[in-house]
């Protein structure tokens, strides 16, 4: 903080790095005690716990004891001023190797272009002039398509940071409730990759689709499940308003060769954040066909896609940034969240099994507390797993377990309603 004039602004100062300040290995007792809990209860102290802010942001927590998860655990903790997702797991996989040859770096996955292939068309439709007209036509029709729902997003997102509210629901912090000093509680859920990738290709959907529609059907099972009072539920589902503020990803994804060539020519890998904001409806219902889940994530997530929504929301931040300073900034950033039901994103990590100084990553989980939401879904995959992190505030959800095996439960109906609609096609 800068003193000097009396502004109290914030600024990167040059620092002398002592490791032994940011390595943390608790000694941990661990006769005839309940490690996986151990583990569990640990993570959630942290969370109580603020990054010193007179030292590099961030600390790494060893826990060298066994669990059902894994034979020991760490806990790597940044400060979201570092970087944002995307970087954050760039520059932490560039400590590890691929298991299968300890000198490669890990690969991360390459998006791959939405555009059609349009091969087949012949090379005089190509110059003819209906064929121009009709390409001038498209192009002037998805132009108007963006503009209008640019237009309604960037409305609905104003009305949101100032008075558009969710409905009260088991996943919304109530009124008066202090969420900034809230233990959080980080509950974890590994599911097949494969097996996701398989439901992607019989919706004909993307892999996000498919992660949005197991965490609505996860949602209305917790609902359905835990909310009812002799056959009747608490609130009404269909007037409830429940929307995700999902985070979306400006900036080209680093990878880790691109963090190993900035290391070599030491250059600056940390770059801040970079990112946008959408806010899309949840389904919060009974459905009959489990694979309509998806088909309703789909069908918001594609019109997302034809709006600049997220890029509006992160260049007007860095306005607002500009004008109202860092305090007004994060106020703004903050209570959009607030005003919807839950934060959303997800990380690609590794396609293969990596490892760091020779000890194998058995699975990786970001996740992140201080956010003004309730609740908080993150998914990471890693080589042939994916991993739901869910995050919520101690108070505000009772029974977080159960939550967890939801997504199991609906990532498995909605697998089996896949493999029927398959068998139906075969039949």
């Amino acid at each position: 903080m800068d003193e000097s004039d009396g502004s109290r602004k914030m600024r990167w100062v040059s620092t002398t790095v002592n490791i032994n300040d940011h390595i943390i290995v608790p000694q941990i007792a661990d006769d005839n005690m309940d490690t996986d809990k151990l583990v569990e209860d640990y993570r959630s102290n942290i969370s109580t716990i603020t990054i010193d802010m007179s030292k590099p942001l961030r600390d790494i927590h060893i826990l060298n004891v066994k669990t059902s998860h894994a034979e020991a655990t760490s806990i790597c903790r940044f400060h979201h001023s570092l970087g944002d997702g995307i970087a954050l797991i760039s520059l932490l996989l560039f400590c590890f190797r691929k298991s299968s040859n300890p000198t490669s770096l890990p690969t991360l996955p390459v998006s791959s272009s939405s555009s059609k292939d349009k091969s087949n068309l012949s090379i005089s439709n190509k110059k003819s002039i209906w064929y121009l007209i009709w390409q001038y036509l498209e192009k002037f029709w998805l132009f108007i398509r963006l503009l209008f729902n640019t237009v309604v997003d960037v409305l609905l997102f104003i009305a949101t940071a100032l008075f558009l509210k969710d409905s009260q629901s088991p996943f919304t912090v109530a009124r008066g409730f202090d969420k900034s000093s809230t233990r959080q509680i980080f509950i974890y859920r590994t599911i097949s990759l494969d097996d996701i990738k398989f439901i992607k290709n019989v919706t004909n959907a993307t892999v996000n689709d498919v992660i949005l529609g197991i965490t609505q059907a996860a949602l209305f099972r917790y609902v359905q499940r835990g909310h009812e009072v002799g056959g009747k539920r608490k609130f009404s589902l269909e007037r409830m308003r429940c929307r995700a503020t999902i985070l979306i990803n400006l900036r080209p994804a680093l990878g880790v060769q691109a963090v190993a060539e900035m290391v070599e020519k030491n250059a600056i890998v940390i770059q801040g954040n970079c990112f946008g904001f959408i806010i899309i409806p949840l389904t919060i219902a009974q459905l009959e066909n489990p694979l309509s889940y998806i088909h309703k994530a789909n069908i918001s997530m594609e019109r997302k896609k034809r709006s600049l929504e997220s890029q509006f929301t992160f260049y007007f931040l860095q306005l607002f940034l500009k004008f109202f300073g860092f305090k007004g900034a994060t106020k703004l950033a903050q209570k959009v969240p607030s005003q919807t039901t839950l934060a959303f994103s997800n990380v690609a990590g590794p396609l293969e099994e990596v490892s760091c100084a020779g000890h194998p990553l058995a699975f990786l989980a970001p996740t992140c507390y201080g956010h003004p939401t309730g609740l908080m879904v993150h998914a990471c995959s890693y080589a042939k797993k994916l991993t739901f992190a869910i995050a919520v505030g101690e108070g505000i959800i009772p029974d977080p377990d159960h939550l967890g095996d939801d997504f199991v439960d609906s990532f498995m109906l909605i697998k089996e309603a896949a493999l029927a609609k398959l068998r139906t096609k075969v039949d």
